[in-house]
């Protein structure tokens, strides 16, 4: 099974870099090195900042509020799914255990979410 992604990935450690990156702070303040994503995808276990935690924060900035965010997260709590919810998120996804599985569901979200799903436009 092929586990390439069509675009272009940025992978971040933790929530406050995950928002650093997102607002342009710090070592990401170049938009031409840290350009806003068409999709984000928020882990609620993140260290730091949990996925939540982001996602409020997110709609707090008028250039954040509107992007397309994927919960993908080992949880299947109702209160995550409906927190998730509750703070913006467009999707929440459990993440399969099996390796072909996630390779398999990653294709998945890139085919919707860049080929079929109309996104909105990007502020600056």
């Amino acid at each position: 099974m092929s586990g390439k992604i069509q675009n272009d990935l940025f992978i971040v450690e933790d929530g406050e870099e995950a928002l650093d990156y997102l607002l342009r702070k710090g070592q990401y303040e170049d938009p031409k090195s840290s350009p806003r994503p068409d999709l984000v995808l928020l882990d609620l276990n993140m260290p730091k900042l949990d996925g939540r935690e982001v996602l409020a924060e997110m709609q707090k900035h008028d250039a954040l509020r509107r992007m397309t965010v994927v919960m993908l997260t080992s949880s299947a709590q109702n209160e995550d799914v409906l927190s998730s919810y509750d703070l913006g998120a467009n999707s929440y996804i459990t993440k399969p255990i099996e390796v072909d599985e996630f390779y398999r569901l990653i294709q998945a979200i890139e085919e919707y979410w860049f080929q079929i799903v109309v996104l909105p436009p990007k502020l600056s």
